[in-house]
């Protein structure tokens, strides 16, 4: 009987992502700000997922909306700075639209910034 990796296709013998390299990444993620809210892609919600292995880094990144005009910037502030953590990988900085981004994805920190506190949400109790 095939278990889920085999049945995926997935090669059982390849390398899996590592959590605390994970980890560093997005605090290194941290310094990429969005411009037009003033706040770093983490806190906002926009990283939907770090694959980080030894010889290279895949990063889902998403905007507010499609109509962002800043969404090359700020994939290319991400590739710079993980270029910087990590100078010998590859990296690649994935924008993607699915699932499509809520401020129910923020931080409790940029939720309370922005207002958005559960306190305030009159479908609170």
């Amino acid at each position: 009987m095939l278990d889920a990796a085999s049945r995926s296709g997935a090669n059982p013998a390849a390398p899996v992502s590592d959590p605390e390299r994970e980890a560093a990444i997005r605090e290194a993620l941290r310094a990429v700000i969005d411009p037009e809210v003033g706040m770093n892609v983490v806190d906002l919600g926009l990283v939907y997922g770090i694959d980080a292995r030894p010889e290279r880094v895949h990063v889902r990144l998403t905007m507010t909306t499609p109509a962002c005009p800043l969404g090359p910037v700020i994939v290319g502030d991400a590739e710079t700075v993980l270029h910087a953590l990590l100078p010998d990988a590859a990296i690649q900085v994935e924008l993607v639209w699915e699932p499509p981004w809520t401020p129910a994805l923020m931080s409790d920190h940029a939720k309370h910034r922005f207002g958005w506190d559960a306190s305030d949400r009159p479908d609170a109790g």
